[in-house]
Order: C-alpha cells, then structure tokens, then sequence
C-alpha cells in the first residue's frame, strides 16, 4: 500500500444518518421588472362567466329529456299500482264470494268493512298499506260491480288532469287496459 492510501483507510465509515442535511433552497427575490409576468392564482370574471354559460346552455338541452321521462315514469307507476289493487280485489273476491262493494270502496282492501254487504270470511288486511293515491295525488275511481265490466269492478286512474277523458298524460288509465269511455 501507498502511504497516501493510508489516511483513507482509517477514517470510519459514514452512515446513511451522519449525511448533512441539505440547505433549504432560497427563492430569488422578484424584480421589478418581473412583476408584470407574474398572475396572482384563481380565475378571472369572464371565465367564471363561460363555464356558466357552458352549463347553462347543457341544461337547457338535458332538462326537457328529464322531464319527458318523468312523465312516463308516473303512468308506468299507475299502471303497475292497478294492477297490485286488482290483484287484491281478485283476493278479496276469492275469500267473500264477491267483490267489495261501491260504498265500501278499496278502503274494504285494508279494514274489515263496516257497511253491508259485511263480508264473512275477511282474511285481509289485503294490502301492506293503505290505499294508495294515484301518481299524480287523487285517489282511483272505484265502481263495483262496474259499468264496462258488470260481472266485477271498474278501477280508473283519471291521470293527471284528475278529470274523466284526455290525451298524453292526462289520459285515463283503466283496470281493464283500454281508454276509459
């Protein structure tokens, strides 16, 4: 060995944590001839103003799509509550040999009925609920024994209008599956 080797060969080792640490970096101050480059963060009005518009504008060309299927959505609800009254009509008819009456109405579905004809093998409630209003909010036209069907019940939803008659959504929706007369 070389005698200057030998003052490396007796220095101890160095480990990972007798590193220096590292000088914190110095941010050069600005200048003032770089002040007018630098913009302060955030976002100015006018693109404030085209990101609302932008929205605006989806809106408008989404909301009427929404909407149009809402409408279909509510007469696909009374079509299927029709159907769950009619089948618990059906049951009622089973266990009392007859279908409840006008005056008894589709509350007879959820409480013994008080007024005669009194039913006397009653097994409800037949329903989970009470009876329930019609999407739009009133209640179903119940008739039994029923003009366009005599032998059992007629269960109209008017739609929206709640009057008899109508187009679109303001049509009638039947038990029977055809247009209310």
């Amino acid at each position: 060995m070389t005698p200057d080797a030998q003052p490396f060969l007796n220095q101890p080792t160095r480990r990972p944590s007798d590193r220096p640490t590292a000088r914190p970096s110095v941010r050069p101050a600005i200048r003032p001839s770089d002040r007018r480059t630098v913009r302060p963060s955030g976002f100015t009005l006018i693109e404030l103003l085209v990101v609302i518009t932008v929205i605006a504008i989806l809106a408008g060309l989404v909301s009427p799509m929404v909407f149009r299927n809402v409408s279909d959505a509510k007469v696909a609800a009374a079509r299927a509550q029709i159907e769950t009254l009619g089948l618990a009509l059906d049951t009622y008819s089973l266990h009392n040999d007859s279908y409840p009456s006008t005056a008894q109405g589709l509350d007879a579905l959820v409480a013994l009925p008080a007024t005669a004809p009194i039913p006397r093998n009653w097994r409800g409630p037949y329903l989970k609920r009470a009876v329930p209003a019609d999407p739009w909010g009133t209640p179903y036209h119940y008739e039994s024994p029923g003009v366009v069907n005599p032998a059992s019940y007629d269960l109209v939803s008017y739609g929206k209008d709640g009057q008899p008659g109508g187009n679109g959504e303001n049509a009638d929706l039947t038990s029977w599956g055809a247009v209310a007369p």
